[in-house]
């Protein structure tokens, strides 16, 4: 089904978990290279492996690297292929919700350095995004959730249908056939941005609602919580400044909070990490001019992009969620 991609040699890139995944999707047969699982292996070690087993496996510009996985598996096998003798090809086989409606699309591939989230990395295109909804039937509970927290993203950012749809849909039930039409939605959704601006230069830059702090969170946890969890917290404190700083209604402020709170919990932070995570804030790659830019709301599908905060207003905001 997936091999009509004209290629001198197919390798397939998997980690410790979904290379068990391997026979179901008929794949066992390939050529493989194997990295350890989680998100703390997304660094240079790890793409640096890649490249090794791909420069001994002879492959050349006109290969194809199938990456099997998650996001960091997506993200890293990206970057390798994206780089490995100035670019060969690659294309995604998701096996998380997370990775299916965010990383698997849109042509971010890179690894994390430095304590910073997703540091170093390009633009590129995978040549081909396959989608097997029923690789979610085995999906533990948090990883569902992780991935829903970037479909409740999708849904404020989109306007109220898809919102009201997103939040009307039991993400732990068992409908597989109402949650691939849902993923689809998000895929269409997220593609309509990213066509209308690649590299970043614009729109596409409302995709970053949440994950201001989300990432600043998620470094400062070391990846101890996944990262839907963290964009969910940092969800509320965008919505939070959103409702101070641009007028979005207060009501939905309140219907958010209450959701991430029932499905995620209260985040694990202190007030004695704040001056970390305005660091960890402040080195985001998608600040401008020393300030801590931040996507925000007017309303639901009312999105503004380069918000400057102040450090007392987000420390105010992370108050309110904590």
């Amino acid at each position: 089904m997936m091999f009509d991609i004209e290629a001198d040699k197919t390798i397939i890139l998997a980690d410790g978990n979904t290379v068990k995944l391997l026979p179901g999707l008929g794949l066992d047969h390939e050529p493989r290279i194997v990295i350890p699982s989680g998100d703390e292996n997304k660094n240079v070690q790890t793409l640096s492996f890649v490249w090794d087993e791909l420069a001994k496996m002879n492959a050349t510009r006109h290969s194809l690297l199938v990456n099997v996985g998650g996001g960091m598996v997506c993200d890293l096998g990206g970057m390798a292929a994206s780089t490995f003798k100035r670019g060969t090809r690659f294309m995604n086989i998701p096996t998380t919700l997370l990775a299916m409606v965010d990383a698997s699309a849109g042509g971010k591939v890179g690894i994390n350095h430095s304590g910073v989230k997703n540091l170093v990395g390009v633009f590129n295109e995978p040549e081909r995004v396959v989608l097997r909804i029923e690789l979610l039937k085995s999906l533990d509970i948090k990883n569902l959730l992780s991935g829903y927290a970037e479909m409740l993203k999708h849904g404020l950012l989109s306007g109220s249908e898809l919102y009201a749809k997103t939040l009307g849909f039991d993400i732990l039930g068992e409908d597989m056939v109402g949650l691939e039409e849902l993923v689809n939605e998000n895929i269409t959704f997220k593609k309509s941005v990213v066509d209308e601006d690649f590299r970043e230069s614009g729109k596409r830059k409302i995709l970053n609602f949440g994950h201001t702090v989300g990432h600043a969170v998620e470094a400062y946890l070391e990846g101890s919580r996944l990262h839907g969890y963290c964009v969910a917290w940092g969800m509320v404190v965008a919505a939070y400044l959103s409702v101070t700083k641009a007028g979005f209604p207060r009501e939905e402020l309140s219907r958010l909070q209450g959701i991430v709170r029932e499905l995620y919990g209260v985040v694990p932070v202190d007030c004695k990490s704040y001056d970390k995570l305005y660091e960890l804030m402040s080195n985001d790659k998608k600040n401008e001019g020393g300030r801590v830019n931040f996507t925000l709301l007017r309303d639901i599908g009312e999105a503004i992009t380069d918000c400057d905060v102040s450090r007392d207003e987000i420390f105010e905001a992370i108050d309110f969620i904590r």
